[in-house]
């Protein structure tokens, strides 16, 4: 199952908060027997060594994380405060509607 949540913002507390949200959620579903993969979990460690002045977007993001999306079985939609203007989010829906992949909303 891919966990789709909110990262994205301009205040680098917002993104922390959001990422240790999603860690959160993703070993409560984990410890009731979900296989998850949580992008953000993966990714928000990378981005900070990013180099500084480096422009990573969300283009960036949706390349890397569009092939876990493509081959994951569920999407559950983590509808932290955002989500429903999360560009990242909207994008993660498409590809799995266009695939066929069940799509779960979760608070």
């Amino acid at each position: 199952m891919y966990l789709a949540s909110p990262y994205s913002h301009p205040d680098p507390k917002v993104r922390e908060e959001r990422y240790v949200l999603a860690c959160k959620k993703a070993a409560e579903l984990m410890l009731a027997g979900k296989v998850i993969f949580c992008p953000i979990a993966h990714s928000h460690p990378i981005a900070e060594h990013m180099p500084v002045g480096k422009i990573v977007d969300g283009a960036f993001w949706k390349r890397q994380d569009e092939p876990y999306v493509a081959i994951c079985d569920e999407m559950i939609v983590y509808m932290l405060p955002g989500w429903d203007k999360s560009s990242g989010i909207a994008h993660e829906v498409r590809v799995a509607e266009q695939r066929g992949i069940p799509i779960t909303y979760i608070e």
